[in-house]
């Protein structure tokens, strides 16, 4: 990684991608700093404080801390990926949207992409009236008059267009994806509070302690494992061997071809953990916008609000804790295997395999191939998802110790798989101008 960066900014137009993508992210987290107008200062932090759970506590993370300090950019890029997903469902159920995806194109893309950019501006826009609501009551907002309310909803939502925009512009011009490089900006600020915290457990008022130094170290090395642990599962591939026949095109004889189908565990990434947190907390969100002072409350109600935020939230008891955890694991492997499944047909593979004169050692092509592929798929994704389910139960753990556990497991899968993906394309940009520097000479 360091060696490919080293030799990135040795290269003229990669180290201008680069510092163009540094100076980006630089904006994006000065905005984080701007405060909405028509907020009282005084009263934010403590209103940010009692409004601390998992409900916030993934925007807060994404945002790096933007949403704490109710920036411009509080509500970060989270209406952009509930937009993609809302629109990766739908081109499973529209044909219009499927045939666009899969045979438009760059027309195509560029459709889909401003479909998606509409229903995020819609998402933007009810997500901040809902923030407006929710804060109004806690007297937040210097007033509660029409103009203040237009004032912070549209301060909020041109926010997230202009973090659109950035992501475009990096995307386009920079280095990596634009989006994913926000996000990882975005968790990656919050490791010098997690530095602090670890720290403060071993200086504990003024005094050293034995055992925050022990648990420090057990945090870093159960860190370090995880790192490890990420990575290895990321570039992890199931590789199945696919052999071409000779065959004749145009005048000349093609020869037998080897290559293999790789199928990754990670195929997914992080997404069903978003799908996951999301049909969670979906229930104490809902609950906060209409219910006031859900702490007095009793009932069903209450009984739904803990069992939706047990998850990340300490102040609820371990029997709420233990039911979330089960059904949040089971939703994680439930939305691994929708989501390979969508992005990863074994039909519509072991179809092209058969068109193209290939088949793999031992089975038969056409519905033997997809049964085969199918087979291997469900395996690989079973540990997969489980792992997965293991990387989202961490901060459960660790939330025993007493630390911030914003940079959790999943903020990891975050980091590490945009930092594989980041040294993969500056990899294929050096190769590049290599090529370009032979084909000068």
């Amino acid at each position: 990684m360091f060696e490919t960066i080293k030799n990135a900014i040795k290269t003229p137009e990669t180290r201008k991608k680069m510092l163009y993508t540094l100076l980006l992210l630089l904006l994006f987290r000065l905005g984080c700093y701007i405060t909405v107008p028509m907020v009282n200062i005084a009263s934010l932090n403590d209103t940010m404080s009692s409004n601390s759970n998992s409900v916030t506590g993934m925007i807060n993370m994404i945002s790096g801390g933007a949403f704490s300090r109710l920036s411009i950019f509080a509500m970060s890029i989270t209406p952009y990926i509930t937009a993609s997903i809302v629109i990766q469902l739908m081109s499973m159920v529209i044909p219009a949207l499927e045939r666009l995806t899969k045979e438009g194109g760059e027309e195509g893309r560029k459709k889909i992409d401003r479909y998606t950019k509409l229903v995020s501006l819609a998402l933007a826009i009810v997500e901040s009236l809902g923030l407006y609501f929710s804060f109004k009551t806690s007297g937040l907002f210097v007033s509660d008059g029409l103009l203040t309310g237009f004032v912070v909803v549209l301060s909020l939502v041109s926010g997230t267009s202009l973090l659109m925009w950035l992501g475009d512009k990096i995307t386009s011009k920079g280095v990596g994806n634009g989006i994913s490089m926000l996000i990882f900006a975005g968790i990656v600020s919050g490791i010098p509070s997690a530095l602090v915290s670890i720290f403060s457990l071993i200086n504990k008022d003024g005094k050293f302690s034995t055992i925050g130094l022990v648990t420090a170290i057990l945090i870093v090395l159960a860190v370090l494992l995880l790192v490890v642990g990420v990575i290895f599962v990321q570039l992890a591939e199931r590789r199945i061997p696919v052999q071409y026949s000779k065959k004749v095109v145009g005048r000349k004889m093609m020869g037998a071809q080897n290559t293999h189908i790789p199928i990754k565990p990670a195929m997914a990434s992080v997404m069903p953990i978003i799908f996951a947190s999301s049909f969670m907390t979906f229930p104490a969100m809902v609950i906060e916008l209409f219910v006031h002072d859900i702490e007095n409350k009793s009932g069903l109600i209450r009984f739904i609000y803990n069992f939706s935020i047990a998850t990340s939230s300490s102040t609820v008891g371990w029997q709420y804790t233990i039911i979330n955890a089960i059904i949040y694991l089971l939703l994680i492997i439930g939305f691994t295997y929708f989501y390979t499944y969508a992005t990863f047909n074994p039909a519509e593979i072991a179809n092209n395999i058969k068109q193209n004169g290939g088949f793999i050692p031992g089975i038969r092509a056409g519905k033997p191939t997809a049964d085969y592929l199918s087979s291997v798929l469900s395996k690989v994704v079973l540990f997969g998802g489980i792992f997965l389910a293991a990387i989202a139960i961490l901060p459960m753990f660790a939330k025993a110790t007493g630390l911030n556990t914003a940079f959790g497991g999943s903020s990891i899968l975050i980091v590490v798989g945009v930092a594989i993906e980041l040294s993969q394309q500056l990899q294929s940009l050096i190769v590049m101008k290599h090529y370009k520097g032979f084909l000068e000479k």
